[in-house]
Formats: structure tokens, sequence, C-alpha cells
């Protein structure tokens, strides 16, 4: 079977002499013309710790496509920095990234005809973006996961990206001199990689290891490790096999494979971003996967990983005790993954795990399934008067699982900034205007929630949005709330004072108000003004789903 099934197109086609005359003044040889070959994307750029080794990698992995006997090319693909824009306009081009890259990786493949695609990625929307196109293409590919950041250190202080937002909360307050706070973030991000916790990045690289689109140990290998430029090099060893055995994403990414990635976040911890990427990649796959299967896993999955956010360990503590694979067989000997599917490897998941070791009591970062952190999942999918459609709520126990209290109402992610001081105890804090089309973007409320928690008030207020919140985020936050406010939701039509009661442990969220007078707001209701009149995202405006649906633009 010839391995070059799309690009003999152009290296076989003798009406086609320009294009192998382009292909040979690139430096490839006569020889190189009758090779697969591999696009090889890179989401590197410069200003980003999470992705500014990437394009390093990403020459490992075309040393190893060379050596494999296959013809590497390489090109690169956009990366936003949820980090750095958070809390600014800028954050509203994160999500709209996700798109992007996909779209982008899809037409250079597409274009190219390329027989086979690796995507070296590293920040929130590089990997759901990269597993996105893939599905789309359905050629021979896998994921490289750039790495987890090595933590940072300031006055005997375990450091993250999150601790920064925080101690702006305490800046805020006045508890934190001026020299803590510039020494938290001078050390918080001692090198590369993507933020340390299980926030969004590492959530979405564990998902796709356990998906089977990225090689054992990808999600949980440092960036900066041998283990991790091994990984790069065998890339092409990889995508020979898979190119021989005629093994695509479709093949790979089937229901059941969704179904462990649910329950493998559920333990870890993951982000709640989880839930609208895995809605994107299973509908680019042709799979249905609905907020409700979130909500089945959570039923019968615990939450046993103590992992920042709300807990204490990072994902390079977890590498130390054997990575996501330990945890992975873990789970697999307790019946709860299944093994019989194909992966990047060209093994089944089972296959993969077969020599690892599961973890044990010598241990205390995954709690055994005697004593959970939480007995069901943290991940609540809730429906109400205030989400028809449903939002989602990340609880993990510590927070409780019921709130109520007055409203306390914001249409903007910088009116809630500039009014902090006015939020008190007992209040729930709403954040609305900031969803898909109203962000628009649907921006993360890492700034607001995490400067919440510096205000002492995590544990005293609850908060709901119709946009998202960051793998760093917790506390009492239900986000994702559908519909929107912009598109006349009924979050758009709560005002101050409103009690509202949020249930967790029978997934409702209702404003107590009745339908009559809910009905009169409606009437007087007004559409917000377009807050992008062209460009990037005034098209995502136009042409984007519900955060229900996992904000897709192409259905």
């Amino acid at each position: 079977m010839a391995l070059n099934t799309y690009s003999r197109i152009y290296t076989q086609d003798d009406s086609l002499p320009a294009s192998q005359a382009m292909l040979i003044g690139s430096g490839l040889s006569e020889a190189d013309l009758r090779k697969p070959f591999v696009g090889i994307c890179s989401t590197g750029f410069d200003g980003n710790t999470c992705n500014m080794h990437l394009n390093g990698l990403a020459d490992h992995v075309k040393e190893g496509v060379q050596t494999a006997g296959l013809v590497g090319l390489r090109f690169n693909t956009i990366g936003v920095s949820d980090g750095i824009t958070n809390g600014t306009p800028g954050m509203r081009y994160s999500l709209v990234s996700r798109e992007i890259i996909a779209d982008s990786i899809e037409a250079m493949a597409g274009a190219h005809n390329y027989d086979a695609l690796a995507c070296v990625v590293g920040c929130d929307k590089n990997m759901p973006g990269s597993l996105m196109a893939l599905a789309r293409l359905n050629r021979p590919g896998l994921m490289v996961y750039g790495g987890t950041i090595k933590g940072g250190s300031f006055k005997g202080q375990q450091l993250n990206i999150v601790s920064c937002f925080e101690a702006y909360g305490k800046k805020l307050q006045n508890s934190i001199s001026d020299e803590d706070y510039r020494g938290i973030i001078q050390h918080a991000c001692p090198g590369p990689g993507a933020c340390g916790g299980m926030y969004t990045a590492n959530t979405m690289a564990s998902a796709a290891e356990v998906l089977g689109m990225s090689v054992p140990f990808s999600s949980s290998a440092p960036a900066v490790s041998e283990q991790k430029r091994e990984e790069c090099l065998r890339t092409g060893e990889y995508l020979l096999r898979l190119l021989e055995k005629d093994l695509k994403p479709r093949d790979i990414m089937v229901r059941e494979a969704f179904e462990n990635a649910m329950v493998l976040i559920t333990v870890l911890g993951g982000s709640t971003n989880a839930v609208i990427h895995l809605l994107a990649i299973a509908d680019a796959a042709g799979v249905k996967l609905t907020l409700q299967d979130f909500q089945q896993v959570s039923n019968r999955v615990p939450l046993l990983a103590d992992l920042k956010p709300s807990g204490k360990y990072l994902m390079e503590d977890l590498s130390a005790l054997g990575g996501v694979p330990a945890v992975m067989k873990t789970l697999l000997n307790e019946g709860l993954l299944t093994g019989n599917l194909p992966t990047v490897t060209g093994k089944t998941l089972a296959e993969n795990l077969a020599g690892i070791a599961a973890l044990g009591e010598e241990q205390d970062l995954l709690r055994p399934f005697a004593n959970p952190i939480k007995a069901d999942g943290h991940i609540q999918i809730l429906y109400g008067n205030l989400a028809p459609e449903g939002a989602v709520a990340k609880i993990t126990g510590k927070e409780g699982t019921r709130f109520e209290g007055p409203a306390s109402v914001f249409d903007s992610e910088e009116e809630l900034n500039e009014g902090l001081s006015s939020i008190q105890p007992g209040q729930v804090v709403i954040i609305r205007y900031v969803g898909p089309k109203g962000g628009p973007g649907m921006p993360e409320m890492l700034k607001p929630t995490s400067a919440i928690i510096g205000a002492g008030l995590g544990d005293k207020v609850a908060l709901v949005t119709d946009g998202r919140f960051s793998g760093g985020t917790h506390g009492f936050v239900i986000g994702h709330v559908s519909p929107e406010a912009y598109d006349g939701g009924p979050i758009a039509l709560v005002r101050n004072g409103d009690q509202v009661v949020l249930d967790a442990a029978n997934n409702t969220m209702s404003v107590l108000v009745d339908d009559a007078e809910l009905a009169a707001r409606r009437a007087r209701w007004a559409p917000p003004a377009v807050k992008a009149p062209r460009g990037v995202l005034r098209k995502y405006i136009r042409t984007v789903g519900s955060a229900s649906t996992g904000c897709i633009t192409d259905s």
C-alpha cells in the first residue's frame, strides 16, 4: 500500500511540474518526492511560557520524522495566551483562537495534501484546536503536548500562575506588601511550559492522552525534560506505524474514547473548559456528545486528585509519581476505563498501560476510592429558569453544594472589577453579557474570581456567568449559562436583590421571580449593541453556537 496517499497528487503527477519544482526548490530531493509528507504544526511563539519552546520541540519532531524515512514539513499557526490576556479585552480572542487554530491546520494540510500530521501544542486552546483539525481531516496524525511548567517559589511559598491573580486580590485589600507582590510575579513562572496545575492546558492534554491521540506520558512529562525530547524524537516512528496501519483520528476518537476522557478529567478535577472543548472535538469527529453525558459521568465517578487549583499538588508532582498513565492504570484496574480502544501508538489503551504501575497508598495525590475528595464528580450540569439550556458548575466539595442569596449584577467583567468593594458576603455575583456572542468570545472570569478569593470572599459568595472560568478558578462558581444574556437568556433579566438559589446537589439554579414578572421584564428588554463591528470577532458573533453545544462555529 502506498503511504503517500495525499501528497502524491503533487509529487507523482507529471501534469504538475511547477508543484514539484517548488518542492525541490524548498530543499527536497527526487527521492523525497516519493516519501510520505508529514505536516508538523507548531503553535510556538516567543511571548508566552506555554508556547516559547514549541518550535524547538517541533525541530525534534522533524528530526524523528526524517529518521523514520518520512518527509517532515514544519509550519506554524497562532496561539493566544489565556494567562497574559485574562482580565483584558484581549481575552475575547482566546476561545476564538481555538477556531482559527483548527481552521488554519485544516487549511494548510488540506491545501498541501500532507499524508500525516503532528501538532506540537502548548496553551489552552491549542489542544482542542489541533484535535478538531485532526478529526476534520481524518488523516493519520497525533498531538504532541509541550509539557507542564515547573512550579515557582518565593519566600518558601509554592507558586503558579494563579498565585499572581490571588496576590492582586490581596493587594486590593492592602494585605500584601509591594515587595512581596512583585516577588510573587517575578517567581511564579520560572521557565517554559503550560500552567502547572490541573488547569485547562493540563486538563486537555490529559484528555488527549486518554482519548488515544497522544502517546503515553505526553500530558504529564515536564516541558523541560529529556522525557519530552525523547517523545518528540519518537513521533516519526509512531506516525509511520499509523500510516502503515491506515489508522486515522476518527478510528481512535470514538464514543467510548470520549467517555474515557470524561472519566479521567472528573477524577483529576479538570477544568470546566473541557466541557465545551470535548463537545466541539466530538462534533468534529462525528460523535454525539451532550451536557447530559458529562452529568452521567459525574453521577458515577468520584473526584480523587488533590491537584491545584482547589488542591495542593501540581502536574510535575504527578509526573514524579508515574504521571497520567499511572492514574489511567488505576482507573483501568477499577473498571472505569474502556481499555480495548486503539491509540496513536498502534496499540490499545490497555496495551499501552501493560507495564505501568497503578498508584497506591505510598502517595496522597490520588485519593483511594474508599476516601474520595468528593464522592461524585466536580463538574455538575445545572438547569432551571436561570439556565434553560444548562450551565456548568465546578463543585469540588469544599464550597458546599448549595448557595442562596441576593443577586449582585454586573454587565461586564470590567464593571465587576471596578465594583469589587461593593460585593458583600452572602451574595450571588452575576457577570453577564460575556458569553460567546456577548463577550464576544466568552472570556474567562479568572481575574474577578481570583480577586474575590484574594479579598477573602472566596467562600462567602457564589459567582454565576454566561462566560467561562479558567481551569485555575475555584470557589462556588457556575459558568456557561445558556442561553446567554446577549441572546436574551433569562440571566439578562435578573436584577440586583433578586433571590437566587443554586443547588448543585439537585442540579438546579433558579431566580425566585415569578413567571409573570420575568415576562414583563423580557418585554422591556432590548438586545445590546454589537461590541465588535468588524473583523474576526464580528465573524465569530455571526457564526458561533451556544456554549451548551460547545461554541461550535461550523455546524
